[in-house]
């Protein structure tokens, strides 16, 4: 009766880790180094007033995104649509930031500093992210 008490926990221990995040789940590279690609999903309406103009984009970039992340990383135009809570698909353009870093404590405190900085600023509901470990090779 123990041994299988044992097995059944034993099972469930390493079911469990299918769980884990994807960005603390360790990955072997055949080349290059283990690191963490984050990609922020920036909505660029307001719900009320104006869309987010280039040059507040272009200011949120320099002073809040470029200081935590000097080392690269890539923006690029986005259509994104979601079901709203009212049953209406909503639609609106965006911009995606996709940052590769190793996954550090600080880094993390930066990407969620972004997220709301960039909610707070521009009166957003969310900013999507999503994390995927990545081979990376110079």
């Amino acid at each position: 009766m123990k041994t299988t008490s044992l097995m059944i926990a034993l099972c469930a221990f390493t079911l469990a880790g299918c769980n884990t995040p994807a960005h603390l789940t360790p990955t072997h590279c055949k080349t290059g180094d283990v690191m963490t690609q984050t990609t922020l999903y920036f909505g660029l309406s307001r719900p009320h007033g104006a869309d987010i103009s280039s040059t507040e984009w272009q200011s949120f970039m320099d002073k809040q995104v470029t200081p935590r992340f000097k080392a690269g990383l890539t923006v690029f135009a986005a259509n994104g649509q979601w079901l709203g809570e009212d049953g209406k698909v909503a639609r609106e353009q965006s911009k995606a930031l996709l940052l590769i870093h190793p996954d550090t404590l600080q880094n993390e405190k930066d990407i969620e500093a972004l997220r709301t900085g960039y909610k707070q600023q521009f009166q957003q509901e969310s900013v999507m992210r999503v994390d995927e470990p990545v081979c990376v090779a110079f």
